[in-house]
């Protein structure tokens, strides 16, 4: 029988630069969410990719969250520090035959998606599947998806039934620079955190299949006994820039303005289309605005 456990959330932020509107969004929904259900709120820092990461980002972080008043709950995790953790998870696959080393190159697998249409994904073709051609050398360490489709619901986009095989094929878990691919990293993170709510923006929906199927593969073989059911999503709309691209660091996204925490607040709040909320401190302003999102969490119910 799968164990039904008390809401927790998080929020994970990559340290790549400072914290901006878009990201501020999305750990409001996230902080406002949990504290809806009276549960638990973690932050925890994905830096996993630590040539890109740096300190500067994660202090920015955290003093931006603190000055919204978004206080998380326990320690703050650090997927740097968590190597080992994720080196027995990849063990744990490879004893289950659901790893495979891969020595295809970008280009390889470039050439065997030519006929898919322009912005189409780029599906794997399986090449290593059943072991590497003769004289080469792993470039990185695959997953072996499902062979039956991935069926899960998003709190506001409806139910989804994706076939991994179709849409990616077999991913990658580890590079062959030694760096941990993000599917791996975030499912062992929050199976140990023993997250069951996920809000997070809508960037990020077509991941979640293939988190959930590395989920069902690591469920109760790691840090955590119980076998739980894979979290509940909700992926929030995303702010966008004026050119009609998500707001983000790469499209040059400004850090969020230290000035005045309320006015940021309403800022990414009227992006829910939500109205102005009437505050003079960020405490006040969570404390009415709580009512208002289980209310919209109502309304955006699939």
């Amino acid at each position: 029988m799968l164990a039904q456990a008390p809401y927790i959330g998080r929020f994970a932020p990559s340290p790549t630069g400072p914290l901006h509107l878009g990201s501020l969004a999305t750990a409001l929904g996230s902080f406002l969410d949990a504290r809806v259900h009276h549960g638990q709120w973690l932050l925890r820092i994905e830096d996993i990719d630590e040539g890109r990461c740096d300190t500067a980002s994660v202090e920015h972080i955290v003093r931006t969250l603190k000055r919204h008043g978004l206080q998380w709950q326990g320690e703050v995790w650090v997927q740097s520090q968590r190597h080992s953790v994720y080196e027995t998870a990849l063990k744990h696959l490879n004893i289950l035959n659901l790893t495979y080393p891969c020595a295809c190159t970008r280009k390889e697998i470039d050439d065997a998606n030519s006929q898919r249409a322009l912005g189409e994904n780029r599906i794997y073709p399986g090449t290593c599947r059943q072991g590497m051609p003769e004289g080469r050398e792993a470039r990185a360490i695959r997953f072996r998806c499902p062979t039956e489709p991935i069926q899960w619901h998003d709190h506001r986009l409806v139910t989804f039934n994706d076939d991994l095989n179709a849409s990616s094929g077999d991913f990658v878990l580890k590079r062959g620079d030694g760096f941990w691919a993000y599917h791996l990293v975030v499912v062992v993170d929050d199976l140990a955190s023993k997250v069951t709510h996920i809000v997070r923006g809508e960037d990020l929906a077509d991941t979640t299949a293939r988190q959930i199927a590395v989920w069902k593969a690591l469920q109760g073989g790691l840090e955590t006994q119980a076998i739980v059911n894979p979290p509940i999503y909700w992926h929030l709309p995303v702010i966008l820039a004026e050119d009609g691209q998500k707001l983000s660091k790469q499209t040059g996204a400004l850090a969020v303005p230290e000035q005045d925490p309320v006015l940021n607040l309403n800022t990414v709040w009227q992006h829910f289309g939500l109205g102005k909320i009437k505050a003079t401190e960020v405490t006040q302003w969570l404390e009415l605005a709580t009512p208002v999102w289980a209310n919209y969490r109502a309304a955006q119910a699939a």
